[in-house]
């Protein structure tokens, strides 16, 4: 029973110390939190397959392991090359925000500061393997804007409607180590957020009580962030969630069973080679009646005993594997797996090794239409950090942008056939304008410096590139007098 160090009454309302017990112990025990940690550990390639033990039943009804068997444990990366691919697609180049407003675009650099693509490269990771990723708005010691993410494993929301587009309160609860005394504990914390004020609470053992520490000199409410010394608040949670997907799950949904398929599989073939498996003994006049003693005596001894000398005996029957239909088992779960996780098709046996544009949007498909989602999802959260921007923007006299609409532009990491591209830009000089094409021209990072180096180069050497003719065109033809 939870209190503030008094039973709580078993009759009447649930008071909010009950509440916070029961909603941290049901999202503790939850499949949802459980989902989280696994997507995490198959990052991590801390697969299943390491806490596989090899046993047998015993007389008693139980099961014993066997640890003189061979006992691989190969965990395959699938999942982490499969998450790593998706965010470094999307978010592993510099991003773009597009407003008429310019004064606004400063502002906003400014405010998001150069570390934001980390930020957002560190929610794609959480929005991919725990199905949310969350980013906590506050104002720093310095008085500046700033943000942290934090583990979608220590945050429980409290949603206003079933589509999870607003929320009601959120609950965040961490860990932290305590001294009483020269005794070292874990105590957890917990904090209730509003949209107008913060409760801080600590979990000691079973028991929930206000956090004292927080509490000292402290008359009414604690805000969100100080502003001139006194609390104020956002009149919001902030909290953003960057979602990975509509049902809000981490892709380890998706593709767990086949990659622990693979991890077993193969670790069984890795087995039964080392135990040289495909020997079969057939046994004649031995005298033991546990099959199993037999195996202990050969894994262990290297010998056996035979009670009848003349008739007795081992003979060793020699199955071979099916090394094809193995291969086949093992191919088809690659791409099972690669589909399902809606990787980079990898088949360019089928397409060469220098696939056209359309083999290449092809082969892209499946993670186009996975990041496509996620972008979608991820600029709606945009658009929610840009509330509490505007505010701080608002609160030091920086200027007003509430209704300035703005655009968060991802630029996707496409692998492209360079030749083709280019050979497609100069066939488009004429069609449209330079600009257009020197921004889609793979060797140009910088459209804006690259123009002005032309400029420059034009200036001093009173050369016009637009005249220089192009690879197989006689000089002059086609030139304008």
């Amino acid at each position: 029973m939870f209190g503030l160090g008094k039973p709580v009454p078993a009759d009447g309302p649930m008071n909010t110390i009950q509440w916070l017990g029961e909603e941290i112990n049901e999202f503790i025990g939850s499949n949802n939190r459980s989902l989280m940690l696994t997507g995490e550990m198959y990052y991590e390639v801390d697969n299943d397959i390491f806490q596989r033990k090899i046993t047998r039943p015993t007389e008693k009804g139980g099961e014993e392991e066997l640890k003189y068997k061979a006992n691989n444990k190969l965990a395959h990366a699938f999942y982490k090359n499969l998450v790593d691919e998706k965010v470094n697609y999307l978010l592993g180049k510099e991003y773009t925000l597009k407003s008429d407003n310019e004064e606004y675009i400063n502002k906003l650099d400014w405010t998001l500061g150069e570390d934001f693509l980390d930020i957002l490269n560190e929610l794609g990771y959480e929005a991919s393997n725990k199905g949310l990723g969350w980013l906590h708005i506050f104002v720093n010691e310095e008085g500046k804007l700033d943000y942290m993410v934090i583990p979608s494993e220590q945050v429980i929301p409290i949603w206003k409607d079933r589509r999870h587009k607003s929320l009601d309160r959120l609950i965040r609860l961490y860990d932290v180590l305590v001294y009483e005394g020269t005794e070292k504990k874990t105590v957890t914390k917990i904090e209730l957020w509003y949209p107008d004020k913060v409760d801080y609470y600590v979990k000691d053992g079973e028991q929930i009580l206000l956090d004292s520490e927080k509490y000292l000199n402290i008359e009414g409410n604690i805000g969100h962030y100080l502003k001139d010394g006194n609390y104020a608040v956002w009149n919001k949670i902030p909290f953003i969630p960057f979602k990975n997907n509509r049902i809000e799950k981490g892709d380890i949904k998706f593709i767990k069973s086949l990659v622990d398929n693979y991890d077993l599989s193969r670790s069984d073939v890795a087995n039964f080679i080392e135990e040289v498996k495909n020997l079969i003994f057939v046994l004649k006049g031995y005298g033991g009646e546990d099959i199993g003693e037999f195996m202990d005596n050969m894994n262990y001894y290297r010998s056996i005993l035979i009670d009848d000398v003349e008739e007795g005996g081992v003979d060793v029957l020699n199955p071979t594997m099916d090394v094809e239909a193995m291969k086949v088992h093992f191919e088809q779960l690659k791409r099972d797996i690669n589909e399902c996780g809606q990787g980079v098709n990898k088949d360019l046996d089928k397409f060469g090794s220098s696939p056209s544009g359309i083999a290449l949007k092809f082969l892209y498909s499946g993670i186009d239409l996975k990041c496509n989602s996620l972008e979608v999802l991820f600029k709606k959260a945009f658009k929610e950090l840009l509330y509490f921007i505007n505010i701080y923007l608002s609160e030091s006299s920086q200027g007003s942008y509430k209704d300035v609409p703005v655009e968060l532009i991802f630029n996707k990491n496409i692998k492209i056939n360079e030749t083709e591209t280019i050979s497609n830009c100069v066939n488009s000089k004429g069609v449209i304008s330079n600009k257009t094409i020197m921004s889609n021209h793979p060797w140009v990072k910088d459209p804006v410096a690259e123009q002005e180096q032309l400029d420059k180069e034009k200036e001093e050497f009173g050369i016009n590139f637009d005249k220089i003719p192009l690879p197989n065109k006689k000089v002059g033809e086609g030139d304008e007098e």
